[in-house]
């Protein structure tokens, strides 16, 4: 069952050009849609995500790294406990939809 709650995101390094942000999810938490104002690569630690985009879906799994398009729209489930690294040029932000 799908429930309201967010994975938790934070910044745990900024730099001059990146940043690096932590994603911790657990089953049945939603990112909703959202998108990037810059590419961002993200990097699964732990656990299983399904990352949905409006022409395709990834399945995320320990040990997968997927480069997000900038300004491409897409949401996050988690589903099995979730642990990820996400880095994005210092200027990009996250929009939600």
């Amino acid at each position: 069952m799908e429930t309201k709650s967010r994975p938790q995101v934070h910044i745990i390094v900024e730099g001059k050009t990146y940043k690096a942000l932590e994603v911790i999810g657990y089953p049945g938490t939603v990112m909703p849609h959202h998108y990037s104002t810059g590419e961002a690569v993200i990097m699964v630690k732990k656990g299983k995500a399904l990352l949905k985009m409006c022409d395709d879906e990834h399945k995320l799994e320990m040990g997968s790294v997927y480069i997000i398009p900038a300004k491409k729209e897409h949401s996050l489930t988690i589903l099995g406990e979730f642990e990820a690294v996400v880095i994005m040029a210092i200027d990009s932000a996250i929009q939600f939809i």
